[in-house]
């Protein structure tokens, strides 16, 4: 009789009781220590450096005409011109990618009308179109002398460069093994000040990466006063690569 009031009991039990069975399974799906030990997470950074093996810019027209046909098609032209520059100079055409074709509309300053008002609807005076492309350039010694032939052909936009590494897995790894050289280090010297030894790895985490700083090119619309007598001067010094790990270590006496 004892056992059936019991599980009459158990049953009566609010559905909001269920919850905490559901989260005590969960907790204990983390990283299990054995008694007496501890738990230590550190993390540490690595580095690498390399010298760029590739230059990647921006290069288009802007061009501008009281209807959008026209702008068109005058940005058509030039932009062909700065893109068969491009391959005279070495670019691949699988370096040269279309980053961005638009048109809009360009605004002037509100009529005024008759009556001395002055008319709300902005008034549009004519139209921009805008071609640009994403450049690669892999032979580093001649970026400035494809930038100057950029400019020649027709382009009034150049902004870049960002330096990167084409491959960067090798220096990825490299500042990989020197961020885990450091973070077990670290975890040996905490556990030694605590009186205690590593004995095992429990997690593994990574971030990181390279995000270099690009040289920025003045606007072509000035470069074009006047032709340069040398190729733009460019210096690429080198990347940074970063590897971020974070380590749990299992500690015991």
């Amino acid at each position: 009789m004892k056992r059936l009031i019991l599980a009459s009991a158990l049953a009566a039990l609010p559905l909001a009781a269920l919850p905490f069975t559901a989260h005590a399974q969960q907790a204990s799906s983390g990283p299990v220590v054995a008694a007496g030990n501890a738990m230590l997470t550190v993390s540490a950074d690595g580095r690498s450096t390399r010298a760029p093996d590739l230059a990647v810019f921006n290069g288009g027209v802007t061009t501008q005409a009281k209807t959008a046909s026209a702008a068109l098609t005058e940005n058509a032209a030039k932009m062909n011109a700065v893109i068969v520059a491009l391959k005279k100079a070495g670019i691949a055409d699988r370096d040269i990618q279309t980053s961005n074709l638009s048109v809009n509309p360009v605004y002037g300053q509100p009529r005024r009308l008759p009556d001395g008002s002055v008319e709300n609807e902005p008034v549009i005076i004519g139209y921009q179109a805008t071609n640009q492309v994403q450049v690669r350039q892999r032979k580093l010694d001649q970026y400035g002398k494809v930038i100057d032939t950029l400019v020649t052909s027709g382009a009034n936009q150049v902004n870049g460069p960002s330096f990167q590494l084409d491959d960067s897995d090798a220096a990825m790894d490299e500042a990989r093994v020197e961020a885990m050289k450091k973070v077990r280090a670290r975890a040996d010297l905490y556990a030694r000040a605590a009186g205690l030894r590593v004995v095992r790895v429990l997690t593994i985490s990574e971030s990181g990466g390279w995000s270099p700083q690009p040289v920025m090119f003045a606007r072509a619309e000035k470069m074009m006063d006047a032709a340069p007598p040398a190729p733009s001067p460019v210096a690429a010094g080198e990347l940074e690569i970063r590897a971020n790990v974070t380590v749990t270590y299992e500690l015991a006496p």
